[in-house]
């Protein structure tokens, strides 16, 4: 039974410099991520991020000091773009929610 939520999708940053690991949570829909990526304002590609455990997934790129986007797809099929949800003058333990979400 797809869930529904309020309001949008958040992304918790968590990690230090070269080891970026996002919490993804409020997940509408079937409400299981199957993948996800991460692109900064200066990386201009979609790099795949690996989960870690539960609802954090991790990266390996110094992403500091530039917007972020991600891109998510759940395990029914249903894939989303989170474009600029992080300002750039974010900061580790921060939580951003974007205004979309999966229904």
């Amino acid at each position: 039974v797809p869930c529904k939520r309020r309001g949008g999708v958040r992304f918790t940053l968590k990690g230090q410099s070269s080891f970026n690991m996002v919490m993804i949570t409020n997940v509408g829909g079937s409400g299981n991520v199957k993948a996800a990526w991460i692109r900064g304002s200066r990386t201009r590609t979609w790099l795949p991020m690996n989960r870690n455990w539960g609802a954090n997934w991790q990266s390996s790129i110094d992403l500091r000091n530039q917007r972020l986007s991600f891109k998510l797809t759940l395990v029914d099929g249903k894939t989303l773009e989170f474009l600029n949800v992080v300002p750039s003058t974010w900061k580790f333990g921060q939580t951003f929610a974007s205004i979309r979400q999966f229904f």
